[in-house]
Protein backbone atom coordinates (compact mmCIF):
# COMPACT_ATOMS: atom_id res chain seq x y z
CA UNK A 1 0.00 0.00 0.00
CA UNK A 2 1.16 3.56 -0.69
CA UNK A 3 1.94 6.35 1.74
CA UNK A 4 -1.17 8.10 0.41
CA UNK A 5 -3.25 5.18 1.72
CA UNK A 6 -1.72 5.66 5.17
CA UNK A 7 -2.38 9.40 5.07
CA UNK A 8 -5.99 8.95 3.94
CA UNK A 9 -6.68 6.36 6.63
CA UNK A 10 -5.13 8.47 9.38
CA UNK A 11 -7.00 11.59 8.20
CA UNK A 12 -10.25 9.65 8.58
CA UNK A 13 -9.20 8.50 12.05
CA UNK A 14 -8.33 12.07 13.06
CA UNK A 15 -11.76 13.20 11.90
CA UNK A 16 -13.31 10.86 14.47
CA UNK A 17 -10.76 11.43 17.24
CA UNK A 18 -11.31 15.19 17.07
CA UNK A 19 -14.80 14.64 18.47
CA UNK A 20 -13.73 12.14 21.14
CA UNK A 21 -10.86 13.88 22.94
CA UNK A 22 -10.58 17.32 24.49
CA UNK A 23 -9.53 20.22 22.27
CA UNK A 24 -6.33 20.73 24.26
CA UNK A 25 -5.29 17.08 23.86
CA UNK A 26 -6.17 17.02 20.16
CA UNK A 27 -4.27 20.24 19.41
CA UNK A 28 -1.26 19.24 21.52
CA UNK A 29 -0.81 15.57 20.68
CA UNK A 30 -2.79 14.68 17.54
CA UNK A 31 -3.28 17.62 15.20
CA UNK A 32 0.17 17.53 13.56
CA UNK A 33 0.49 13.75 13.34
CA UNK A 34 0.54 12.09 9.92
CA UNK A 35 0.00 8.60 8.51
CA UNK A 36 3.33 7.28 7.19
CA UNK A 37 3.03 3.58 6.38
CA UNK A 38 0.16 1.10 6.05
CA UNK A 39 0.56 -2.67 5.68
CA UNK A 40 -2.09 -5.35 6.05
CA UNK A 41 -1.69 -5.50 9.84
CA UNK A 42 0.07 -2.28 10.89
CA UNK A 43 -0.36 1.50 10.61
CA UNK A 44 2.68 3.68 11.38
CA UNK A 45 1.96 7.25 12.44
CA UNK A 46 4.49 10.10 12.46
CA UNK A 47 4.55 12.26 15.59
CA UNK A 48 6.51 15.55 16.01
CA UNK A 49 8.12 14.85 19.42
CA UNK A 50 8.95 12.15 21.95
CA UNK A 51 6.66 13.58 24.63
CA UNK A 52 3.64 13.28 22.34
CA UNK A 53 4.60 9.69 21.45
CA UNK A 54 4.70 8.76 25.14
CA UNK A 55 1.30 10.40 25.72
CA UNK A 56 -0.31 8.64 22.75
CA UNK A 57 0.91 5.24 23.94
CA UNK A 58 0.12 5.80 27.63
CA UNK A 59 -3.09 7.80 27.52
CA UNK A 60 -4.84 7.26 24.22
CA UNK A 61 -3.75 3.96 22.67
CA UNK A 62 -6.96 1.96 23.30
CA UNK A 63 -9.12 4.73 21.82
CA UNK A 64 -6.80 5.22 18.80
CA UNK A 65 -6.48 1.49 18.12
CA UNK A 66 -10.24 0.96 18.30
CA UNK A 67 -10.90 3.89 15.97
CA UNK A 68 -8.31 2.69 13.43
CA UNK A 69 -9.84 -0.80 13.42
CA UNK A 70 -13.34 0.66 12.94
CA UNK A 71 -12.33 2.90 10.03
CA UNK A 72 -10.12 0.26 8.38
CA UNK A 73 -12.64 -2.54 8.81
CA UNK A 74 -10.09 -5.00 10.21
CA UNK A 75 -7.62 -5.31 13.06
CA UNK A 76 -4.28 -3.55 12.69
CA UNK A 77 -1.59 -2.57 15.16
CA UNK A 78 -0.79 1.13 15.47
CA UNK A 79 2.76 2.32 16.09
CA UNK A 80 4.17 5.82 16.47
CA UNK A 81 7.55 7.13 15.43
CA UNK A 82 9.32 10.46 15.49
CA UNK A 83 8.65 12.54 12.38
CA UNK A 84 9.57 16.23 12.06
CA UNK A 85 8.75 17.50 8.57
CA UNK A 86 9.46 21.08 9.65
CA UNK A 87 12.79 20.48 11.36
CA UNK A 88 13.63 20.42 15.04
CA UNK A 89 11.19 22.40 17.19
CA UNK A 90 12.37 24.84 19.85
CA UNK A 91 12.59 23.41 23.37
CA UNK A 92 11.92 19.96 21.94
CA UNK A 93 8.24 20.28 22.69
CA UNK A 94 6.33 22.61 20.39
CA UNK A 95 3.80 20.98 18.13
CA UNK A 96 2.91 24.09 16.11
CA UNK A 97 5.42 25.92 13.99
CA UNK A 98 6.16 29.42 15.22
CA UNK A 99 5.58 32.02 12.55
CA UNK A 100 8.60 32.81 10.39
CA UNK A 101 8.11 36.50 11.14
CA UNK A 102 9.11 36.04 14.78
CA UNK A 103 12.45 37.67 15.67
CA UNK A 104 15.32 35.48 16.83
CA UNK A 105 14.71 36.24 20.51
CA UNK A 106 11.00 35.47 20.26
CA UNK A 107 9.75 33.00 22.89
CA UNK A 108 8.19 29.76 21.70
CA UNK A 109 4.64 31.03 21.06
CA UNK A 110 3.18 27.75 19.76
CA UNK A 111 0.71 29.41 17.41
CA UNK A 112 -1.33 27.34 14.99
CA UNK A 113 -0.43 28.65 11.51
CA UNK A 114 -4.02 28.08 10.35
CA UNK A 115 -5.61 30.29 13.02
CA UNK A 116 -5.39 33.72 11.39
CA UNK A 117 -7.83 36.57 10.87
CA UNK A 118 -7.87 35.81 7.14
CA UNK A 119 -9.15 32.27 7.77
CA UNK A 120 -11.75 33.29 10.35
CA UNK A 121 -15.38 33.14 9.24
CA UNK A 122 -17.02 36.11 10.96
CA UNK A 123 -20.72 35.92 11.72
CA UNK A 124 -23.09 37.73 14.08
CA UNK A 125 -22.08 35.33 16.88
CA UNK A 126 -18.49 36.61 17.03
CA UNK A 127 -18.46 40.00 15.28
CA UNK A 128 -17.98 42.05 18.46
CA UNK A 129 -15.17 39.80 19.68
CA UNK A 130 -13.34 39.98 16.36
CA UNK A 131 -13.74 43.78 16.25
CA UNK A 132 -12.28 44.08 19.77
CA UNK A 133 -9.40 41.78 18.81
CA UNK A 134 -8.63 43.91 15.76
CA UNK A 135 -8.49 47.03 17.93
CA UNK A 136 -6.07 45.28 20.30
CA UNK A 137 -3.80 44.54 17.33
CA UNK A 138 -3.94 48.16 16.21
CA UNK A 139 -3.17 49.61 19.65
CA UNK A 140 -1.60 46.92 21.85
CA UNK A 141 -1.21 47.90 25.48
CA UNK A 142 -3.69 50.76 25.14
CA UNK A 143 -7.25 49.75 24.28
CA UNK A 144 -9.32 46.95 25.85
CA UNK A 145 -6.61 45.86 28.27
CA UNK A 146 -7.27 43.22 29.42
CA UNK A 147 -9.60 41.69 26.83
CA UNK A 148 -11.60 38.64 27.92
CA UNK A 149 -13.51 36.59 25.35
CA UNK A 150 -15.91 34.00 26.72
CA UNK A 151 -18.32 31.48 25.29
CA UNK A 152 -19.03 27.75 25.02
CA UNK A 153 -16.22 25.41 23.90
CA UNK A 154 -15.54 25.09 20.20
CA UNK A 155 -16.94 28.46 19.06
CA UNK A 156 -13.71 30.08 17.84
CA UNK A 157 -12.19 31.74 20.93
CA UNK A 158 -8.81 30.06 20.46
CA UNK A 159 -8.80 30.96 16.76
CA UNK A 160 -9.22 34.64 17.63
CA UNK A 161 -6.50 34.41 20.29
CA UNK A 162 -4.03 32.90 17.83
CA UNK A 163 -5.00 35.44 15.17
CA UNK A 164 -4.08 38.26 17.55
CA UNK A 165 -0.75 36.57 18.16
CA UNK A 166 0.05 36.23 14.47
CA UNK A 167 -0.72 39.89 13.74
CA UNK A 168 1.38 41.12 16.66
CA UNK A 169 4.27 38.85 15.67
CA UNK A 170 4.12 40.28 12.16
CA UNK A 171 4.66 43.69 13.76
CA UNK A 172 7.74 42.43 15.56
CA UNK A 173 6.07 42.33 18.98
CA UNK A 174 7.05 39.83 21.67
CA UNK A 175 4.13 37.46 22.24
CA UNK A 176 3.57 34.44 24.46
CA UNK A 177 0.59 32.14 23.98
CA UNK A 178 -0.15 29.60 26.70
CA UNK A 179 -3.13 27.72 28.06
CA UNK A 180 -4.10 28.03 31.71
CA UNK A 181 -3.40 24.32 32.02
CA UNK A 182 0.12 24.78 30.67
CA UNK A 183 0.67 27.74 32.99
CA UNK A 184 -0.34 25.58 35.96
CA UNK A 185 1.84 22.66 34.90
CA UNK A 186 4.87 24.90 34.35
CA UNK A 187 4.31 26.64 37.69
CA UNK A 188 4.05 23.37 39.62
CA UNK A 189 7.21 22.09 37.90
CA UNK A 190 9.06 25.33 38.68
CA UNK A 191 8.06 25.05 42.33
CA UNK A 192 9.26 21.47 42.53
CA UNK A 193 12.55 22.24 40.81
CA UNK A 194 13.08 25.56 42.63
CA UNK A 195 13.24 27.44 39.33
CA UNK A 196 10.65 30.14 39.96
CA UNK A 197 12.99 32.92 38.80
CA UNK A 198 13.37 31.20 35.44
CA UNK A 199 9.62 30.62 35.25
CA UNK A 200 8.84 34.28 35.97
CA UNK A 201 11.46 35.51 33.51
CA UNK A 202 9.39 34.06 30.65
CA UNK A 203 6.78 36.74 31.22
CA UNK A 204 9.02 39.79 31.54
CA UNK A 205 9.19 42.25 28.67
CA UNK A 206 6.23 40.81 26.77
CA UNK A 207 4.15 42.95 24.45
CA UNK A 208 1.24 40.52 24.73
CA UNK A 209 0.34 37.57 26.94
CA UNK A 210 -2.39 35.36 25.47
CA UNK A 211 -3.94 32.88 27.88
CA UNK A 212 -6.50 30.28 26.82
CA UNK A 213 -9.14 28.70 29.11
CA UNK A 214 -8.57 30.91 32.14
CA UNK A 215 -11.48 29.16 33.90
CA UNK A 216 -9.19 26.15 34.46
CA UNK A 217 -7.41 28.17 37.17
CA UNK A 218 -10.53 27.93 39.34
CA UNK A 219 -9.78 26.28 42.66
CA UNK A 220 -5.99 26.49 42.20
CA UNK A 221 -5.31 29.21 44.74
CA UNK A 222 -1.52 29.34 44.59
CA UNK A 223 -1.50 29.24 40.80
CA UNK A 224 -4.04 32.08 40.75
CA UNK A 225 -1.77 34.12 43.02
CA UNK A 226 1.16 33.56 40.70
CA UNK A 227 -0.94 34.43 37.67
CA UNK A 228 -2.12 37.63 39.38
CA UNK A 229 1.51 38.67 39.88
CA UNK A 230 2.24 37.87 36.23
CA UNK A 231 -0.87 39.80 35.20
CA UNK A 232 0.28 42.88 37.12
CA UNK A 233 3.85 42.71 35.80
CA UNK A 234 2.74 42.50 32.16
CA UNK A 235 0.39 45.47 32.56
CA UNK A 236 2.97 47.55 34.46
CA UNK A 237 5.46 46.98 31.66
CA UNK A 238 2.96 48.20 29.04
CA UNK A 239 2.04 44.77 27.71
CA UNK A 240 -1.39 43.56 26.69
CA UNK A 241 -3.34 40.64 28.16
CA UNK A 242 -5.99 38.69 26.26
CA UNK A 243 -7.67 35.69 27.85
CA UNK A 244 -10.49 33.30 26.97
CA UNK A 245 -12.94 31.45 29.22
CA UNK A 246 -15.97 29.24 28.84
CA UNK A 247 -18.14 31.63 30.90
CA UNK A 248 -18.20 35.19 32.22
CA UNK A 249 -15.77 35.97 35.09
CA UNK A 250 -18.53 36.30 37.70
CA UNK A 251 -19.74 32.80 36.79
CA UNK A 252 -16.36 31.13 37.32
CA UNK A 253 -16.64 29.56 40.74
CA UNK A 254 -13.59 29.57 43.04
CA UNK A 255 -11.86 32.35 41.15
CA UNK A 256 -10.10 34.69 43.58
CA UNK A 257 -11.95 38.04 43.91
CA UNK A 258 -8.86 40.13 43.13
CA UNK A 259 -8.24 38.17 39.90
CA UNK A 260 -11.88 38.32 38.90
CA UNK A 261 -11.94 42.10 39.39
CA UNK A 262 -8.82 42.50 37.24
CA UNK A 263 -10.36 40.46 34.45
CA UNK A 264 -13.56 42.49 34.62
CA UNK A 265 -11.61 45.76 34.57
CA UNK A 266 -11.08 45.64 30.80
CA UNK A 267 -13.46 44.62 28.03
CA UNK A 268 -15.49 41.42 28.40
CA UNK A 269 -17.18 40.12 25.23
CA UNK A 270 -19.00 36.88 24.53
CA UNK A 271 -19.26 34.51 21.58
CA UNK A 272 -22.56 32.75 21.05
CA UNK A 273 -23.75 29.98 18.75
CA UNK A 274 -23.37 30.67 15.01
CA UNK A 275 -26.41 30.88 12.75
CA UNK A 276 -27.05 28.49 9.88
CA UNK A 277 -25.46 30.71 7.21
CA UNK A 278 -22.29 31.09 9.26
CA UNK A 279 -22.03 27.35 9.87
CA UNK A 280 -22.45 26.65 6.16
CA UNK A 281 -19.71 29.18 5.40
CA UNK A 282 -17.44 27.52 7.99
CA UNK A 283 -18.04 24.09 6.46
CA UNK A 284 -17.28 25.36 2.96
CA UNK A 285 -14.14 27.19 4.11
CA UNK A 286 -12.86 24.11 5.96
CA UNK A 287 -13.49 21.92 2.91
CA UNK A 288 -11.68 24.46 0.72
CA UNK A 289 -8.67 24.22 3.04
CA UNK A 290 -8.73 20.46 2.44
CA UNK A 291 -8.80 20.95 -1.32
CA UNK A 292 -12.45 20.20 -2.09
CA UNK A 293 -15.60 22.17 -2.89
CA UNK A 294 -18.80 21.32 -1.02
CA UNK A 295 -22.13 21.27 -2.84
CA UNK A 296 -24.64 23.60 -1.19
CA UNK A 297 -26.88 20.77 0.03
CA UNK A 298 -23.89 19.03 1.66
CA UNK A 299 -22.82 22.20 3.46
CA UNK A 300 -26.37 22.61 4.78
CA UNK A 301 -26.55 18.96 5.89
CA UNK A 302 -23.27 19.34 7.81
CA UNK A 303 -24.40 22.62 9.38
CA UNK A 304 -27.66 21.04 10.56
CA UNK A 305 -25.85 17.95 11.92
CA UNK A 306 -23.38 19.99 14.00
CA UNK A 307 -25.44 21.22 16.92
CA UNK A 308 -22.75 21.65 19.57
CA UNK A 309 -19.91 23.75 18.19
CA UNK A 310 -17.85 24.92 15.23
CA UNK A 311 -15.20 22.40 16.28
CA UNK A 312 -17.76 19.61 15.90
CA UNK A 313 -18.64 20.95 12.44
CA UNK A 314 -14.98 21.00 11.39
CA UNK A 315 -14.61 17.45 12.66
CA UNK A 316 -17.51 16.39 10.45
CA UNK A 317 -15.88 18.02 7.43
CA UNK A 318 -12.58 16.26 8.18
CA UNK A 319 -14.44 12.96 8.41
CA UNK A 320 -16.38 13.55 5.19
CA UNK A 321 -13.35 14.51 3.09
CA UNK A 322 -11.24 11.64 4.44
CA UNK A 323 -14.08 9.14 3.88
CA UNK A 324 -14.69 10.32 0.31
CA UNK A 325 -10.99 9.93 -0.49
CA UNK A 326 -10.85 6.55 1.19
CA UNK A 327 -13.74 5.15 -0.87
CA UNK A 328 -12.65 7.19 -3.92
CA UNK A 329 -16.07 8.73 -4.59
CA UNK A 330 -17.05 12.34 -5.27
CA UNK A 331 -18.63 14.25 -2.42
CA UNK A 332 -22.39 14.39 -2.61
CA UNK A 333 -25.26 14.16 -0.13
CA UNK A 334 -25.28 10.35 -0.18
CA UNK A 335 -21.56 10.08 0.58
CA UNK A 336 -21.95 12.70 3.29
CA UNK A 337 -24.74 10.76 4.96
CA UNK A 338 -22.68 7.55 4.81
CA UNK A 339 -19.60 9.23 6.25
CA UNK A 340 -21.44 10.80 9.16
CA UNK A 341 -23.93 8.03 9.96
CA UNK A 342 -21.76 6.10 12.44
CA UNK A 343 -20.01 9.20 13.68
CA UNK A 344 -23.13 11.20 14.53
CA UNK A 345 -24.68 8.20 16.24
CA UNK A 346 -21.57 7.70 18.37
CA UNK A 347 -21.07 11.34 19.22
CA UNK A 348 -24.69 12.09 20.04
CA UNK A 349 -24.15 11.03 23.64
CA UNK A 350 -21.66 13.86 24.21
CA UNK A 351 -19.23 13.81 27.14
CA UNK A 352 -19.79 11.16 29.82
CA UNK A 353 -22.11 12.10 32.64
CA UNK A 354 -20.79 12.13 36.23
CA UNK A 355 -22.93 9.08 36.97
CA UNK A 356 -21.38 7.13 34.09
CA UNK A 357 -17.86 8.12 35.19
CA UNK A 358 -18.46 6.92 38.75
CA UNK A 359 -20.08 3.65 37.65
CA UNK A 360 -17.32 2.98 35.12
CA UNK A 361 -14.54 3.55 37.66
CA UNK A 362 -16.31 1.34 40.22
CA UNK A 363 -16.83 -1.40 37.63
CA UNK A 364 -13.19 -1.21 36.53
CA UNK A 365 -12.03 -1.85 40.11
CA UNK A 366 -14.85 -4.38 40.74
CA UNK A 367 -16.30 -2.22 43.51
CA UNK A 368 -19.84 -1.09 44.34
CA UNK A 369 -20.46 2.55 43.46
CA UNK A 370 -21.29 3.42 47.06
CA UNK A 371 -17.73 2.51 48.07
CA UNK A 372 -16.56 5.64 46.23
CA UNK A 373 -18.91 7.83 48.22
CA UNK A 374 -18.44 6.04 51.56
CA UNK A 375 -15.80 6.20 54.25
CA UNK A 376 -13.77 3.08 53.37
CA UNK A 377 -10.04 3.84 53.11
CA UNK A 378 -8.48 0.64 51.78
CA UNK A 379 -5.84 1.25 49.12
CA UNK A 380 -8.02 -0.04 46.26
CA UNK A 381 -11.00 2.07 47.28
CA UNK A 382 -8.83 5.15 47.85
CA UNK A 383 -7.12 4.73 44.46
CA UNK A 384 -10.47 4.29 42.71
CA UNK A 385 -11.91 7.32 44.51
CA UNK A 386 -8.92 9.49 43.53
CA UNK A 387 -9.16 8.42 39.88
CA UNK A 388 -12.90 9.14 39.92
CA UNK A 389 -12.20 12.65 41.23
CA UNK A 390 -9.57 13.19 38.54
CA UNK A 391 -11.86 12.02 35.72
CA UNK A 392 -14.83 14.00 36.99
CA UNK A 393 -12.61 17.07 36.80
CA UNK A 394 -11.02 16.27 33.42
CA UNK A 395 -13.87 14.63 31.51
CA UNK A 396 -16.93 16.33 33.02
CA UNK A 397 -15.28 19.69 33.89
CA UNK A 398 -17.03 19.70 37.27
CA UNK A 399 -16.11 22.20 39.97
CA UNK A 400 -14.18 20.94 42.98
CA UNK A 401 -17.22 21.61 45.15
CA UNK A 402 -19.51 19.52 42.94
CA UNK A 403 -17.00 16.66 42.84
CA UNK A 404 -16.74 16.67 46.62
CA UNK A 405 -20.53 16.68 46.92
CA UNK A 406 -20.89 13.69 44.57
CA UNK A 407 -18.28 11.68 46.44
CA UNK A 408 -19.80 11.75 49.87
CA UNK A 409 -19.68 15.44 50.75
CA UNK A 410 -15.90 15.69 50.81
CA UNK A 411 -14.13 19.03 51.21
CA UNK A 412 -12.76 20.75 48.07
CA UNK A 413 -9.23 20.57 49.52
CA UNK A 414 -9.53 16.78 49.56
CA UNK A 415 -10.51 16.85 45.90
CA UNK A 416 -7.59 19.16 45.01
CA UNK A 417 -5.17 16.81 46.77
CA UNK A 418 -6.58 13.78 44.94
CA UNK A 419 -6.53 15.41 41.49
CA UNK A 420 -2.98 16.68 41.93
CA UNK A 421 -1.85 13.31 43.26
CA UNK A 422 -3.19 11.50 40.20
CA UNK A 423 -1.65 14.12 37.88
CA UNK A 424 1.77 13.67 39.49
CA UNK A 425 1.64 9.87 39.67
CA UNK A 426 0.65 9.57 36.02
CA UNK A 427 4.07 10.98 35.12
CA UNK A 428 5.96 8.27 37.00
CA UNK A 429 3.63 5.30 37.55
CA UNK A 430 3.01 3.30 34.35
CA UNK A 431 0.38 1.11 36.05
CA UNK A 432 -1.72 4.12 37.03
CA UNK A 433 -1.30 5.62 33.56
CA UNK A 434 -2.58 2.41 32.01
CA UNK A 435 -5.53 2.25 34.41
CA UNK A 436 -6.62 5.79 33.63
CA UNK A 437 -6.13 5.21 29.89
CA UNK A 438 -8.26 2.06 29.94
CA UNK A 439 -11.02 3.74 31.95
CA UNK A 440 -10.99 6.64 29.48
CA UNK A 441 -11.40 4.19 26.61
CA UNK A 442 -14.45 2.75 28.40
CA UNK A 443 -15.86 6.28 28.62
CA UNK A 444 -15.57 6.81 24.85
CA UNK A 445 -18.83 7.24 22.88
CA UNK A 446 -20.82 4.05 22.46
CA UNK A 447 -19.84 2.52 25.80
CA UNK A 448 -22.36 2.43 28.66
CA UNK A 449 -21.24 1.30 32.09
CA UNK A 450 -23.39 -1.27 33.81
CA UNK A 451 -24.25 -0.81 37.46
CA UNK A 452 -21.84 -2.65 39.74
CA UNK A 453 -23.19 -5.32 42.02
Amino acid sequence: MTQDDARRLWDAVLGELQLQVTRHNFDTYLRDTVGLELTHDRLTVGVPNDYAIAWLYDRAYPLISGTVNKVLGRRAEVSFRLYRPYGRQPNGGAIFRATSLAPANQPNVRLNPKFTFERLVVGPHCRLAVHAAAEVVERPGETHNPLLIFGPPGMGKTHILHAIGHRLLAKGRRVLYITAEQFTTDFVAALGQRRLDEFRARYRGLDALLVDDIHLLAGKERTQDEFSHTFNEVLLEGGHIVVTADRAPQAITQLEPHLRSRLEGGLVVDIGAPDMETKMAVASAKAHDLGVQLPQEVARFLAEAAQRSIRELEGYVNRLVAYARLVQRPIDLEVCQEALRALTAASSTGPPTPDVVMRTVAQFFNLPVNSLTGKARSKMVADARHIAMYLLREECQLSLKDIGRLLGGRDHSTVIHAVHKVELLMRTDPILRRQVSEIRSLLSPGYTAQASA
